[in-house]
């Protein structure tokens, strides 16, 4: 006896799952979740030999019958609110800030110390001097524009940077220059200052105090 599709006068059929079911002539793919008693009677008395006399078919329901459950995707991650951005640091205005915390500055700067002694003068400027000098060795570093030392004889010589040497006096013609060294100059070599943090503003140099 022939099992084959071509001896029981069907066509070939699809071996997809949807497509084999649809397939089996009972009409179009039905999309209800139940279907009628009658209708299920009629459906399983065909299934039977579909998949009896089919191995194509047969494998086709195996695999929708023992396919694994579709578990329902999982919801997108909840976006973390973002976090108040912290505005730009202006590096002046830190370090002038750093000054008043560690000596002051800003105070004695503002100061009318017009009926003060000198004694009294020379007393804040020392406590000034020893605040601000700490802060600016633990933040910045500089070191001297000329190595000579101040009150020397120098020769500035063409292509000099005005940047790095400021000349005074009778100044005529053309490089070089002679003169005597008035100051060394400075110029910073390196600047590590604090990260801003969460409600920053870089214009507050000092906090007001309330003493309660």
């Amino acid at each position: 006896m022939c099992h084959a599709p071509s001896c029981l006068g069907e066509p070939a059929r699809p071996t997809t799952p949807d497509a084999a079911i649809a397939a089996i002539g009972y009409g179009p793919t039905v999309s209800e979740t139940s279907l009628p008693a009658l209708t299920r009677v009629w459906f399983a008395w065909v299934c039977f030999f579909r998949v009896l006399f089919s191995g194509s078919f047969a494998a086709a329901v195996w695999r929708v019958e023992h396919a694994p459950p579709q578990l329902p995707e999982a919801p997108p991650p909840r976006a973390a609110a973002p976090e108040a951005p912290v505005p730009p640091a202006d590096p002046a205005l830190q370090l002038l800030s750093i000054f008043q915390r560690e000596g002051r500055l800003v105070d004695f700067l503002e100061q009318d110390i017009a009926s003060f002694s000198d004694s009294d003068v020379g007393a804040a400027a020392r406590v000034v001097h020893d605040g601000c000098q700490r802060a600016l060795r633990a933040h910045a570093k500089v070191a001297a524009v000329r190595t000579e030392e101040e009150g020397t004889k120098v020769t500035i010589q063409a292509g000099f940077e005005p940047a790095l040497v400021k000349l005074s006096g009778n100044v005529q013609g053309s490089a070089p220059y002679t003169g005597v060294l008035r100051h060394r100059g400075w110029r910073a070599t390196d600047l590590t200052l604090p990260r801003p943090v969460a409600g920053y503003d870089p214009t507050v140099l000092a906090p007001a105090e309330v003493e309660l």
